[in-house]
């Protein structure tokens, strides 16, 4: 499941609200900039960087990441910059190395997790020092605006307001108007791989400051620490858990959103209804890719043939970056058969009792499986966890979960996962306290005989996911604001 990235003017927790305020002027101007003039590119924009208020709200962004406690290969979190060494000095120390040019990243810290789906494979995390970090976030503040400018409205993740549902909302629109082949694409390790000259010469196309490519591609070769202790140069890629590594790879992944979606600009083949029927009248295909972050779909309204087409096309545009299509996990599939995108299987099929047709979001069953796994996890029948702690962090993943999933066609799917965590809450309670059923009863019912939520002592409660009202989310096209101006 994916993690949206925090909206630019989140709540501050240490810089002051004006700080945040000069900020948020700063990135607009820039934004407004960049909008304005599609070819300019950017100078003097290190002084922004090295900015005491740019390096304050970056350093507020990295310590209200939950990854502040990790520390980097200096063993250094954001706790013992506030505590051992002060905030106010650790931030003027990272200013003076930016100024002179002393500053240099060092290697990331690999760190391998398990991949979501209980497949047994792992994904390898690369974890920066906290100076790293802050640096970082002070880049990002001042070029995702200038990016954002020119980003296609096809592209969802990790951008600015935007989340996984907007892209599933998407392809559900378009699924319905007859974009019913689908190139379900998956690129082969895509942080590891990104060309780094391909990706500098996409960002000096918008900026000019030698000062900050330099920063850029210092920190694109600042090498990994692996977990075995050895030193790895880092040739290709940007690593997974950067701050930074987002914007770049969708900078680089740009590449992919301006071909496929030329005809849909001004004047284009398909920048119209009616454009669109005339290709259609004539036997030619028309497309649409929806993409967040490295996984993306394109909608095809032709035949499989038209796919295929496309599918080489996307490969072709892919290689000069240092990617490629997976061979395995890439498919081309009819919609009617369904395929899985962000956790969702969406599908078009026959309403039940009628002779209607439509698209259908359901819950695709990985994610189904993973939740259950870590249900399973905290409520083993031999468990001696207090049933407080238990049931908050059964409700923390369950909230945030059906947070996630309420706009499919989920109901069912809820009843069936609570009844599944209240029978694994009740047999380690057996368990724990030798209950028998008639025990159960007397514990969680009244004496009329209705069922008691499951409470813990102090008055936690299960969370009852079966209550979570289940709506459609709407489709908002190219209407969706972002932080430096106002909706199209």
């Amino acid at each position: 499941m994916p993690k949206d990235a925090l909206p630019n003017g989140s709540a501050s927790v240490l810089a002051p609200v004006g700080s945040w305020s000069r900020v948020s002027e700063m990135q607009a101007k820039l934004h407004r900039w960049a909008a304005a003039d599609p070819g300019r590119r950017f100078d003097d924009l290190f002084n922004f960087v090295h900015d005491p208020v740019t390096l304050l709200v970056a350093f507020d962004r990295v310590a209200d990441n939950r990854g502040a406690r990790t520390p980097g290969v200096d063993g250094l979190t954001v706790t013992d910059v506030e505590e051992r060494i002060g905030v106010p000095g650790f931030l003027d120390d990272l200013r003076t190395s930016l100024k002179d040019g002393s500053f240099r990243p060092l290697p990331v810290r690999e760190r391998k997790i398990p991949k979501p789906g209980g497949s047994g494979k792992v994904r390898a995390l690369g974890i920066p020092t906290v100076s790293d970090r802050v640096v970082q976030a002070a880049l990002k503040l001042v070029l995702e605006p200038i990016f954002e400018a020119g980003f296609e409205p096809v592209s969802y993740g990790f951008r600015p307001n935007r989340r996984a549902q907007d892209a599933i909302a998407e392809i559900h629109h378009f699924g319905t108007r007859g974009y019913r082949w689908v190139l379900d694409a998956d690129i082969e390790a895509c942080f590891d791989r990104i060309d780094h000259t391909a990706l500098m010469d996409r960002v000096r196309s918008r900026v000019k400051d030698k000062r900050i490519l330099a920063l850029v591609k210092a920190f694109l070769k600042a090498g990994i620490l692996t977990e075995l202790g050895e030193n790895k140069s880092t040739t290709t890629g940007t690593p997974q858990g950067g701050i930074l590594s987002p914007l770049l790879a969708n900078i680089a992944l740009s590449v992919l959103d301006e071909y496929l979606m030329e005809p849909w600009k001004s004047s284009g083949s398909m920048s119209s209804e009616g454009r669109r029927g005339y290709r259609r009248r004539k036997g030619l295909p028309t497309w649409r890719l929806v993409r967040y972050a490295d996984d993306f779909v394109v909608l095809v309204h032709g035949t499989e043939h038209d796919t295929q087409v496309v599918r080489e096309d996307v490969a072709k545009v892919l290689k000069p970056i240092g990617l490629r299509l997976s061979p395995a996990k890439t498919q081309i599939a009819h919609l009617s058969d369904g395929f899985d995108f962000l956790g969702f299987r969406i599908r078009w099929r026959r309403k039940r009792g009628t002779d209607k047709w439509h698209v259908y979001t359901f819950i695709a069953d990985r994610p189904i499986r993973s939740l259950k796994a870590k249900i399973r996890a905290l409520t083993h029948r031999k468990s001696q966890q207090d049933l407080g702690s238990v049931l908050i962090r059964l409700n923390q993943i369950m909230r945030g979960w059906a947070n996630y999933f309420k706009h499919a066609v989920a109901k069912d799917r809820f009843s069936a996962l609570h009844q599944f965590v209240w029978w694994r809450l009740i047999r380690m309670l057996q368990v724990r306290h030798r209950w028998s059923w008639k025990d159960v009863r007397r514990h969680f019912t009244t004496p009329t005989g209705r069922w008691l939520p499951i409470t813990a002592t102090g008055g936690t409660e299960l969370f009852d996911i079966a209550k979570v009202a289940v709506t459609r989310y709407r489709w908002r096209s190219n209407n969706i604001p972002n932080p430096w101006n106002s909706p199209i």
